[in-house]
């Protein structure tokens, strides 16, 4: 294992450092203490040698380092002594709880306060002197203080990384945030697109398949005029979206939304538009006059609903009535299309299946239930119902 350790700049530098430093104060014949057994001054080099050596192991294998420096740190008191030995101890035994396992960094500072605590007993009761109590005091200074320093600087590296995962998780959420604010906002841009244009433009393909393929100018001359008043307000639609979508636009007064009191203009462009296929379109309101406002986005849902409705009716519808109904029951708005269900004759215009999705899309926001198909009818005929149902609660107030 310890073959393959590679000690870093900072184990060498201390290491070289305290080597040199410690033949300094040995060829300066100072000492920490005398009368020792092995008094001679060379074996000083020894734990001093010792010690250096566990400095290499500070970092890569902490448990190796303090092992050998306590030993070292142990012979050194039965020398003349090294004051470089002695610092090199406290930086190892620093270096223990820094880098070493958790359970070392639990355990360490205790011990070492223990050790602390019974060698000031110790001696007090040997030497029965108050100078006793100084030799505790440098005990705790080389082991106890170093243990407590390691555990502060230990504890504010954790804190740091931790701070650091926590903003780099941050980040990851709010790009995932970013990401599904910008699908759903292209999926509100996408069902705005199709609600507002799909209804004018299934009228300009009606009515031009029916200019073309019919050889009367004034059917050609009615064609013509539903197609220029349905691009008229195809093309007002469309730059009501980009003036909501326009970047800068301070200046501007703001677009507002269209709301359920512009059905009876809807049902009227339907009629227009759907004449020429036999379709006949009739609102009837069932809500309690002064129920009050609704909530815009129920207002606007509920009107796209309707607007929608009416486009498929005119694609699609057999010549027939097409009822819009509307009712209002406590917290609860019904919203209500039928049509004659079957095949035309006449021109048609294709359908994509986005209408559907969107109305569906539209309702699930917020919070409501949604169900359009084809259904028996009278007089064994089938009509297509679309029917919508969207709660008005304080959520949807402030959505």
């Amino acid at each position: 294992m310890l073959t393959s350790i590679r000690p870093d700049r900072d184990a060498v530098a201390l290491a070289v450092s305290g080597l040199l430093g410690g033949l300094l104060l040995w060829l300066l014949g100072l000492h920490t203490q005398g009368g020792h057994p092995f008094s001679a001054s060379w074996v000083t080099l020894v734990p001093l040698t010792a010690m250096a050596a566990a400095e290499l192991l500070r970092r890569d294998a902490p448990r190796t380092a303090l092992t050998i420096g306590v030993l070292a740190l142990v012979a050194d008191q039965f020398t003349r002594g090294s004051l470089a030995t002695i610092l090199m101890f406290t930086d190892v035994m620093y270096a223990a709880v820094l880098y070493g396992t958790p359970a070392a960094a639990r355990r360490l500072p205790p011990a070492t306060l223990l050790i602390t605590v019974a060698s000031t007993i110790g001696f007090l009761a040997w030497f029965r002197k108050p100078e006793a109590l100084l030799i505790g005091l440098v005990i705790g200074l080389v082991s106890f203080v170093p243990a407590l320093t390691g555990v502060s600087v230990r504890s504010h590296r954790t804190a740091a990384d931790n701070a650091r995962l926590a903003a780099a998780q941050t980040a990851r959420l709010a790009e995932m945030d970013r990401t599904q604010a910008v699908v759903a906002e292209r999926a509100r841009m996408a069902r705005e697109l199709h609600d507002m244009v799909a209804n004018h433009l299934s009228a300009v393909a009606i009515h031009s398949t029916a200019a073309l393929s019919i050889d009367d100018p004034e059917t050609s001359r009615n064609a013509l005029k539903v197609i220029r008043e349905n691009s008229v307000e195809g093309l007002a639609e469309m730059r009501r979206l980009i003036g909501l979508l326009r970047e800068g636009g301070e200046d501007q007064a703001p677009v507002a939304a269209p709301t359920l009191a512009a059905l009876d203009a809807l049902v009227e462009q339907t009629n227009a538009n759907g004449a020429s296929g036999g379709l006949v379109c009739t609102l009837e309101d069932a809500r309690a006059p002064g129920a009050g406002a609704l909530p815009t986005p129920v207002e606007l849902a509920a009107y796209r609903i309707v607007q929608e409705s009416l486009t498929n009716a005119l694609k699609h519808a057999a010549p027939g009535p097409v009822v819009v109904r509307l009712g209002r029951t406590g917290e609860l708005l019904t919203v209500e299309v039928t049509s004659v269900f079957g095949s035309r004759t006449g021109p048609t215009a294709p359908g994509s299946g986005a209408g559907l999705v969107g109305m569906r899309e539209r309702v699930a926001l917020l919070g409501g239930t949604f169900a359009a198909g084809a259904e028996p009818g009278g007089d064994g005929a089938k009509i297509w119902r679309v029917r919508a149902e969207l709660p008005v609660t304080e959520r949807t107030m402030r959505e």
